[in-house]
């Protein structure tokens, strides 16, 4: 991220979203909360990663890196465009299924897999019927995408045949990609192929519509990349010179943490790592392709554990936990220089959290980019955490806490009883319930540059509106969502006068 005046934003995901069928999309209430952030004096919305998931739900394992996820298109723009009627809408159990307040709450993942698909091949079916007039638009979107898109979707619908099987355990010609077997694969799933197609070309519409609403009212997004991606994605399968694979394309060692503040055992991620020397030998050109990609759909880009291209743990294969991996040299600088080599100036926030070496701080302070300071790591007594605003540098980015955090709420209700009257002290309360605003203040008067808020936070809510509890799976997991009339004008006003009394908007403050 370039170093700028001070500046506020809200963290919030897509699929956290208001929406009429059960989860976030591209639709009508994303345009109305670029129409909040407006009144609220923001610069930024940071997102999530947007591809399309795989098992356990989670933004951070991608049946892609570079494909936009299907469940977030909006299907009101689809009927709107004669490809789906509003009777196909209204039947749907999307729709109809949503009878509680938790139904309203909390994304159903597994309705959406069931109950999105049929919907979206109903109106691909009339795509090939209607979509004449855009057929020019179509090719030119297949074109532009040609380096990554037919691999994927191709990958996708081998998925559909094997009913969702991972790649690992395909038939062994499709496993391993033998040329006649892809080329009859391509033969037998030509609808298939094409339907997967259809929906990127539809993602990535209305995406950019959304994009260039939020920058002409002034707004930048900020997207989120894993360093990694997903073992089962097409791009381990489709290029797996890439990774450090065996013969078979399995994985020879895998990524992940130590054992650490979340957990006792490590973080297993399971993603199979990059083989880094091939990347140096061409130049690192995918990693300019992936970053490429990101400028297309981002503002700014936030890159997940950035301290990895220093050095990341490398866990062997088939280990049940994390606690036995070592750590591995990575490509340094040396990639990034290549990429702004190639794109430019880097809009970028490194990641940093976790255990940093003198050698890591020193990469992220030469490249430049600013790092994450998350307020709810330092309410420890027992030391002058870096994360308390008095040590901030301009150069750096203020949460509250993140996705892989506990609300503020949350955080102060779990709290000890020494890390409560520490909070206490350094914040000024005198109650627990001044927690979630005070901290907020103290994010949004630090001296660093950007300051971004959770959603959650601004609305004071528990830990029953967590967004993920790292090296879990199941429980709401990524399932939070905003109630529509969360999005109140008074929040809005709110916001703003705290972001305009600390120097983050222009405006003034009403008596």
């Amino acid at each position: 991220m370039k170093k700028r005046q001070r500046a506020a934003g809200i963290l919030l995901p897509v699929t956290a979203l208001p929406s009429p069928y059960g989860i976030g999309t591209l639709g009508k209430e994303a345009y109305e909360f670029v129409d909040f952030l407006k009144k609220a004096g923001q610069t930024y919305w940071q997102i999530l990663p947007v591809g399309p998931t795989s098992f356990g739900d989670s933004p951070y394992q991608s049946f892609s890196t570079f494909a936009g996820n299907p469940y977030f298109i909006d299907l009101g723009q689809l009927a709107a465009e004669g490809y789906l009627r509003d009777s196909d809408l209204k039947k749907s159990p999307l729709a109809t299924a949503r009878q509680t307040a938790k139904d309203e709450r909390y994304v159903d993942y597994a309705l959406q897999y069931e109950y999105r698909y049929p919907l979206l091949k109903k109106a691909y079916a009339n795509f090939l019927k209607k979509g004449r007039n855009r057929e020019k638009e179509y090719r030119n979107f297949c074109e532009e995408h040609e380096e990554w898109l037919p691999e994927y979707v191709l990958f996708m619908a081998l998925k559909d045949e094997n009913k969702g099987a991972p790649f690992t355990e395909w038939e062994e010609d499709l496993r391993l990609g033998k040329r006649n077997a892809i080329a009859e694969a391509k033969r037998r799933l030509a609808w298939e192929c094409g339907f997967y197609e259809f929906l990127q070309y539809t993602f990535f519409g209305q995406w950019q519509k959304l994009k260039e609403y939020a920058n002409q009212n002034g707004i930048r997004i900020i997207g989120d990349i894993p360093i990694y991606v997903a073992a089962d994605s097409a791009d381990v399968w489709g290029d797996p010179e890439l990774f450090r694979l065996d013969e078979n394309r399995f994985p020879t060692a895998v990524a992940g943490c130590p054992p650490d503040y979340f957990s006792k055992t490590g973080q297993l991620w399971g993603n199979p790592l990059y083989n880094w020397e091939y990347h140096k030998r061409t130049g690192y050109a995918w990693w300019i392709s992936r970053m490429r990609h990101c400028f297309m759909l981002y503002d700014c880009v936030r890159i997940d554990h950035f301290r990895g291209f220093d050095e990341y743990y490398a866990i062997p294969y088939q280990d049940p936990t994390a606690e036995h991996g070592k750590w591995e040299k990575g490509p340094g600088l040396k990639l990034f220089d290549a990429i702004s080599a190639s794109l430019g100036e880097l809009n970028v926030i490194a990641e940093d959290l976790g255990f940093m070496t003198r050698s890591v701080e020193r990469m992220v302070k030469k490249s430049g980019f600013p790092n994450m300071k998350v307020l709810l790591f330092g309410f420890d007594p027992s030391g002058d955490s870096e994360y308390l605003p008095h040590n901030y540098e301009r150069n750096c980015v203020v949460y509250t806490g993140t996705h892989d955090n506990d609300t503020a709420a949350g955080y102060y209700k779990r709290a000890g009883r020494r890390e409560k009257a520490f909070a206490r002290s350094y914040l000024g309360m005198k109650t627990g319930r001044e927690f979630p605003d005070r901290v907020i203040r103290a994010a949004l008067a630090s001296i660093a540059d950007t300051a971004i808020i959770p959603m959650q936070d601004y609305l004071g809510l528990d830990n029953s509106a967590r967004m993920n509890m790292p090296s879990t799976l199941g429980g709401i997991n990524w399932q939070w969502r905003l109630l529509p009339e969360e999005l109140a004008d008074e929040l809005a006003e709110g916001i703003r006068q705290r972001c305009f009394a600390y120097a983050r908007c222009s405006g003034d403050i009403d008596e």
